[in-house]
């Protein structure tokens, strides 16, 4: 018998002797509890590890959540967390640049990660037999980040962070609004003063060195929970957590942060012209902070104030017409909370943000004698327990209620000891919080007016922050020392993934009722929750000559209520029941989507009958959504991803056709539309006639048809419709630029029209040869432009379409100073691609990603209900997606360079490009191309 000699031995040291973990806490399932079972361990470097098993999917959700956010940041350095989840990213020791996403999506999976205030976490969901992958990447990029660090990848993310700030403050609407109202709100020094993405002066201020040290300081595993939930065994997972992660060293203790609550000593008003249509009225209280026993209290008080279309504020200025929105949240966070009130003015009346405050206030003060009543608990109950609900239809909602109550309650089931805080709030403890945070109390009052609007404004401004007093951090930063990982194994061998999963397609039935109502359901019991969909031939489709936007103004009117039913009393019944109801217009049906507690189901649909069968349709009601609508389409005029694509939706299809104007029609042909279009339109479209019906949930084939039984009284002669097939060629090609001045970046979208949708055809083929393109985060279109170049928070491109016609699409919001180039380096990616089609190395990725996609794709309800509409919509049958997988394995290298040949010639495309005319027409011209200006309405 051969004798076995210790690994240790061997390599000449003693190896560390993991201890198991160790069981804390467990929650079992109990009969009629709400809560998630789990049981929860920690490991001897102090990582904390819940375990959630779920086996009714084959998928597991992996989230690793650190607790470091913005908060942890020093003054000077903000934005450095949210930097660092973008490093995080780019390889570790055993794991390539760019390859943790890649590993990911070649498994079928998705990942991503966040940062808020505070914490930071990242979450991978994959086929359960990817499961050991995914523990592995996580652990080395807890244990071995700094091995790959370098100047250069630091450098790429600091561009790309800065071109996220750009796309989602600097060139949107409102989009400092945040940033000034902490500002205002809280003290320099205060963590909460500046905003998770940071000041562009303060990540121009750090260097590779800072990353290091704040990995080092915050990323140690004590500091992180690891939460999995899935299809998975327990022994095994444990052991595999206790291998790859067991060995990583602690890092410096962190105590739980302080709360740092706020008052303010006078109420401070600050002014922001923006470029904008309808101005903000946006109001912050300063309350508690999480966890405070007033919390519940502030929460019913800003539900009854404006959480509903029978809230005091809606009911007030919106149903008057002063107001085109408003709304009130308490929104709470570790250090700190705040209570805030938004409205937005109806111009067309006043647009007055000083007579709007004044209203509001008013409003306000009239909760002194309303004060809380029976009905809003009851509402405020349901609709929270119902929302509790439906986020444990997916493993990854359960996952991150686990996490985020653990990291911030040290209590895994919080989210449901929050529900029952708030069905025991009383009228005095609202009245008391009212009176203690509220009533006459400061608050910072911040005016959003368009560019020369500032008589708009509330108040002249009275504040202006405080100039920060950045430290000498040589003296303040303390030097932290890496922690080396000894290990038992060999950490650059990457797990094998484990036997193939079975894929668990909805189990299917098919039914019908009289007008040749077509129904497909299947049946679940995962949660007590059912999803309908309810199609009616119609939509856009429907719509005539001049009165493009009908369809989608009908659509709003029947969420008004019914004959017997005000919207607010159709608000408060459904929120009674925990449910949802809308209906909104698509291109070829009406959807009437609604969403309900399985127990609560046969009085929803009663409720969706009387508004279907005997909507209100009233005047007053119709002035006031035709309003609405109106003064939202001129707000969208000003965003620039509604400039680009209208742009490109004009071009591709030609004006006179229908899928070139804007979904929800035109302003001209709204403003000319009557109550009387609305009636006529109603009565034509909303015909149940070859109606498609879609059901997921806890509910029989034959309970729900019964109960959907009113669709077949509707009396009336089916509709005739006609087609949305674009006539005509689209525009020359070329550039079309869209003028928005002083615009930072430039938004790009460069396409041509294609073929309409199939399942197995040229659609099918083609949208396999664009993943390598632009069709995932490691395709060659967004390594280029993303992490080689750092032009952009990120590019991709893609083909859409209906039944009748189609487009490529490729874009990105970039630089305004990189903007020729970008376009010069997207034509030469498409021109490369279709020269050479996919390598051997991606044609044989895209195969293991798309086919393994299947297992993560019909989890949830949402998820089921699409599928399935797909199928009824196009008259699939459920073997489709088995011939698509075959499909997948067979498709020949050649086939997709065909596609990608007759589709990606970059002289056939449209180029859109929305930035600062002043700054981009002259470096255009180099790129030797037409340029073209486009005036949008």
């Amino acid at each position: 018998m051969n004798k076995l000699i210790p690994l240790s031995m061997l390599l000449g040291f003693t190896l560390p002797v993991l201890a198991a973990p160790t069981l804390v806490a467990e929650q079992l399932k109990e009969e009629g509890k709400l809560a998630i079972p789990y049981q929860l361990y920690k490991l001897d470097n102090g990582l904390t590890v819940i375990l959630a098993p779920d086996r009714t999917d084959p998928l597991v959700h992996l989230d690793v959540t650190y607790h470091v956010g913005s908060s942890r940041e020093t003054v000077g350095k903000s934005g450095f967390a949210h930097f660092f989840e973008h490093m995080m990213f780019q390889g570790s020791k055993h794991v390539g640049d760019q390859e943790h996403m890649r590993i990911i999506n070649e498994a079928g999976g998705d990942m991503n990660g966040t940062t808020n205030k505070d914490r930071t976490n990242y979450y991978e969901t994959v086929p359960a037999n990817q499961l050991e992958k995914v523990l592995w990447l996580e652990a080395d990029r807890m244990g071995f980040l700094l091995d790959a660090v370098s100047q250069k990848k630091f450098e790429i993310q600091r561009s790309t962070v800065k071109n996220e700030r750009a796309q989602r403050v600097d060139n949107q609407p409102y989009g400092l609004v945040s940033e000034k109202v902490g500002e205002a709100l809280y003290p320099r020094t205060h963590p909460y003063s500046w905003q998770p993405i940071g000041y562009v002066e303060d990540l121009d201020r750090v260097d590779v060195n800072d990353l290091k040290q704040f990995f080092l300081r915050w990323y140690g595993p004590n500091n992180a929970t690891l939460t999995l939930g899935g299809d998975f065994d327990t022994k095994q997972a444990l052991a595999w957590i206790e291998q790859y992660f067991g060995s990583i060293p602690r890092g410096p203790e962190v105590a739980e942060p302080t709360p740092k609550p706020v008052t303010l000593p006078e109420t401070r008003y600050l002014t922001l012209e923006d470029k904008v249509h309808l101005p903000l009225l946006y109001i912050s209280y300063p309350t508690v902070s999480l966890g405070d026993p007033q919390e519940p209290a502030l929460d019913m008080f800003a539900d009854v104030l404006g959480g509903s279309a029978s809230s005091m504020l809606y009911q007030s200025l919106v149903k008057t017409g002063k107001a085109i929105d408003v709304g009130a949240s308490h929104y709470c966070e570790e250090l700190a909370c705040t209570l805030t009130v938004y409205a937005y003015p109806n111009p067309a009346v006043d647009g007055s943000l000083k007579t709007l405050k004044g209203e509001v206030d008013k409003v306000i003060g009239e909760f002194a004698q309303r004060g809380l009543k029976p009905e809003d608990l009851e509402k405020a109950i349901s609709s929270y327990r119902a929302s509790a609900i439906w986020g444990l239809d997916s493993v990854s909602g359960k996952v991150s209620q686990l996490a985020m109550g653990q990291v911030f309650a040290k209590d895994p089931n919080y989210v449901f000891k929050t529900l029952d805080a708030i069905s025991k709030v009383t009228p005095a403890q609202v009245k008391s919080a009212y009176d203690t945070f509220i009533a006459n109390k400061s608050a910072v009052v911040m005016s959003v007016v368009p560019k020369g609007k500032g008589a708009w404004q509330v108040a002249k401004p009275n504040f202006v922050p405080a100039k920060r007093a950045l430290p000498d951090y040589s003296k303040h930063d303390v030097a932290l020392v890496e922690r080396p990982v000894k290990d038992t194994f060999d950490r650059s061998v990457q797990p094998n993934m484990g036997g193939a999963v079975s894929v668990n397609m909805p189990v299917i039935w098919h039914g019908k009722l009289d007008q040749g109502i077509q129904i497909i359901g299947t049946q679940n019991d995962e949660i007590p929750a059912v999803s309908i969909i309810i199609a009616l031939p119609g939509g856009m489709l429907a719509e005539g000559k001049g009165e493009l936007g009908l369809a989608n103004l009908t659509a709003a009117m029947m969420g008004q209520g019914s004959e017997r039913l005000t919207e607010a009393d159709l608000s408060d019944e459904l929120r009674k029941l925990g449910s949802s109801v809308s209906v909104s217009s698509a291109q070829y049906n009406t959807l009437i989507t609604i969403s309900s507690l399985a127990d609560k189901l046969p009085q929803t649909l009663a409720l969706v009958q009387e508004v279907y069968q005997q909507p209100g349709l009233r005047a007053a009601d119709f002035e006031r959504v035709k309003a609405q609508l109106l003064q939202g389409m001129q707000q969208s005029q000003q965003q620039p991803e509604w400039l680009v694509s209208q742009a490109f939706r004009e071009l591709v299809y030609g004006k006179q056709n229908r899928l070139g104007q804007p979904s929800d029609g035109t302003a001209t042909d709204v403003a000319k539309l009557t109550l009387a279009d609305v009636r006529r339109f109603y009565q034509r479209y909303y015909s149940p006639h070859n109606a498609k019906v879609v059901v997921v949930g806890d509910v029989t084939q034959s309970q729900l048809e019964a109960q959907l039984g009113f669709l077949t009284q509707w009396q009336g002669k089916a509709p005739t419709l006609g087609s949305l097939m674009p006539k005509g060629e689209q525009a020359k090609p070329g550039i079309y630029l869209v003028d928005k001045p002083g615009a930072p970046q430039s938004v790009i979208r460069i396409g041509r029209r294609a073929m309409p949708f199939d399942t197995m055809g040229d659609y099918f083929t083609a949208g396999l040869m664009n993943f390598n393109l632009g069709g995932n985060f490691n395709s060659r279109i967004n390594l280029n432009l993303r992490e080689d170049k750092g032009y952009t928070y990120g590019a991709s491109s893609g083909f859409s379409a209906n039944r009748e016609a189609g487009t490529f699409a490729t874009g990105a919001d970039v630089r305004s100073d990189a903007t020729v180039d970008a376009i010069r380096q997207f034509l030469q990616e498409l021109d490369n691609y279709r020269t050479t089609g996919p390598t051997p190395v991606e044609l044989a990725y895209m195969r293991s990603a798309v086919s393994q996609q299947d297992a993560i794709s019909y989890e949830t309800l949402d998820q089921k209900a699409s599928f399935l509409l797909q199928m009824i919509m196009y008259d699939l049958q459920p073997d489709y997606v088995q011939a698509q997988t075959q499909r997948i394995k067979t498709v020949a290298s050649a086939e997709l360079k065909a596609s990608a040949a007759h589709w990606l010639d970059p002289a056939q495309m449209v180029i859109v490009v929305v930035g600062d005319k002043q700054k981009l027409e002259k470096p255009l011209q180099e790129l030797h191309l037409p340029i073209y200006p486009l005036q949008l309405p």
